[in-house]
């Protein structure tokens, strides 16, 4: 049994400098244009295409998602609960022992 609890380790963070993301943005869409003319053969389906599609189309999830929050614990939850029943006993029987 551990008296401390272990830190986990520092998440590794590589940010790529020789990618251009504007480059690649035009190019995608040239290569959605071509292929809306006929231009191009279809494109197979992939679901990399589609992840994180719903979290774009609603406001809420993408502001979440933007800044970082987590969602509340259970246990947080729990014991607010248990400490607002406690306030509404005390408050009912005007009396504040347990």
């Amino acid at each position: 049994m551990a008296l401390f609890k272990t830190r986990k380790p520092r998440a590794y963070y590589h940010p790529y400098i020789y990618i251009n993301e504007r480059k690649e943005k035009l190019k995608a869409i040239e290569e959605r244009a071509k292929r809306e003319l006929g231009m191009l053969p279809p494109k197979e389906f992939n679901p990399e295409d589609i992840r994180g599609t719903f979290v774009k189309g609603t406001k809420h999830l993408r502001r979440r998602k933007e800044s970082g929050r987590k969602p509340m614990k259970v246990g947080v939850a729990l014991i607010i609960i248990a400490v607002l029943a406690y306030i509404w006993h005390c408050i009912l029987t005007g009396s504040f022992h347990i």
